[in-house]
């Protein structure tokens, strides 16, 4: 029986119309000057200190503490700004698949596997209703490495429930490649969603456990058995 669901954010339970990324762009030319910053960057399943690490590499910026925190704490500001102008929504069927989940005889612990930062996840997450959804997490700025964010998540899972938990007794749901790797570097189950920038078809040759093109119709007690 499964014991702890994993969320992916955007393109798994959130479309922002853009915010994240114009976000980012934003905090470049405001803070350092730099417009177009993120042009040819791939935002897909990455954590957001890796996205900052790479822009900084690119545009020949320190990579120190201090400009991490500069670019962080602009970036927030400019992503609850842009929140409130663009047009995002949730995808579809999530609030459904959310609902199945919490009537579930035993209801799994259900949490978050991101690569955003912990205040950015709560941002986007908090502007569409969603953000009491989730009992615990694990996010970019714990770790920069997607695939030990997923490790991280296990063990916080392990000490919510105080107990160890095996990988089939997990379920990863995210939208890219990353969060199949994310389910196979700790062994767990993985449903693949066509909802982000991937279809279903590219999913499948990653070989997650299940892939549909929404979770809309996805029925939350097969997946937890």
């Amino acid at each position: 029986m499964v014991r702890l669901v994993l969320f992916d954010i955007d393109g798994t339970l959130i479309r922002t119309g853009g915010a994240g990324m114009k976000a980012f762009e934003r905090t470049f030319a405001t803070e350092f000057k730099i417009p177009q910053a993120t042009d040819r960057v791939s935002f897909a399943g990455r954590t957001d200190p890796s996205l900052v690490r790479e822009c900084f590499q690119t545009h020949r910026i320190k990579p120190t503490p201090g400009n991490f925190r500069r670019f962080f704490d602009a970036y927030v500001f400019w992503l609850d700004h842009l929140l409130a102008q663009l047009k995002g929504g949730t995808c579809a069927g999530i609030r459904e698949f959310m609902e199945g989940l919490r009537r579930l005889p035993e209801p799994p612990l259900v949490g978050l596997l991101t690569g955003n930062i912990r205040l950015g996840a709560e941002i986007k997450l908090r502007h569409f209703g969603l953000w009491d959804c989730f009992q615990m997490g694990a996010f970019g700025d714990d770790h920069e490495d997607r695939n030990e964010l997923a490790v991280l998540a296990q063990q916080r899972g392990d000490q919510l429930l105080r107990r160890h938990l095996a990988g089939p007794e997990i379920v990863v749901i995210g939208d890219t490649p990353r969060d199949i790797q994310c389910g196979h570097r700790i062994q767990s189950k993985v449903l693949a969603v066509g909802t982000g920038g991937y279809s279903c078809a590219e999913l499948q040759a990653h070989q997650p456990t299940w892939a549909a093109e929404s979770l809309a119709g996805v029925n939350a007690a097969e997946i937890c058995r």
